[in-house]
């Protein structure tokens, strides 16, 4: 079975209800035969019945366990209360949240995929979900596959962007490490703490 056919199919909020790390990595595990079809609550039966004719699988209820089929919701940040944290930024598969350090954050509605993963991390508890209303002011069912497809495209940026900063950490955390050791005379990292701690200590 085709993990891309299967993949397309899916809504691609990322939201992980499905148990899996996003939507790529459970269309993976249904081509491998290691996940069902219902598992996902943002496509609903919809999304079901699309994955069991491109599989050949009978079609099932949403399993209750990863959630229930629902209007689709938009992250609201009640800005009053954003203390600008910056936790929530990393958070977004589809970096729709804009906000500085000590600045007031906010999500652009248009971009959210309401898939929840800015909630946990916010300290202050003021993110909220609320109906995404773009559609003439009714609550948005469904994922159209233009849509889909954007949030993929939206997702593959946020991972590479994602990666090209830790990448960059870890070649500043490196350069760090190596400047320790010159300026100790250490051969490794280890060895170069000690002597750092013993002259602290002297």
């Amino acid at each position: 079975m085709d993990a891309d056919a299967i993949d397309a199919l899916l809504p691609q909020t990322q939201c992980t209800r499905c148990g899996f790390q996003g939507c790529r990595p459970y269309a993976e595990a249904i081509a491998r035969g290691e996940a069902e079809i219902n598992q996902c609550p943002p496509g609903g039966a919809a999304t079901i019945a699309a994955l069991a004719a491109l599989t050949g699988r009978a079609p099932l209820p949403l399993n209750p366990a990863n959630g229930i089929e629902a209007p689709r919701t938009v992250a609201y940040i009640l800005e009053e209360h954003c203390i600008g944290c910056t936790k929530c930024l990393p958070a977004c598969p589809v970096d729709a949240i804009v906000g500085a350090n000590k600045r007031m954050h906010t999500v652009i509605a248009e971009l959210c995929t309401g898939c929840e993963l800015c909630i946990a991390p916010c300290p202050v508890d003021c993110i909220v979900m609320v109906p995404d209303t773009a559609n003439n002011g009714a609550p948005r069912a469904g994922f159209p596959e233009d849509e889909a497809r954007r949030l993929r495209e939206r997702y593959s940026a946020h991972l590479r962007r994602r990666d090209t900063r830790a990448a960059a950490q870890t070649e500043k955390i490196n350069h760090k490490r190596e400047a320790l050791k010159q300026a100790t005379g250490a051969s490794t990292i280890a060895e170069a703490i000690a002597r750092a701690k013993a002259r602290a200590r002297r």
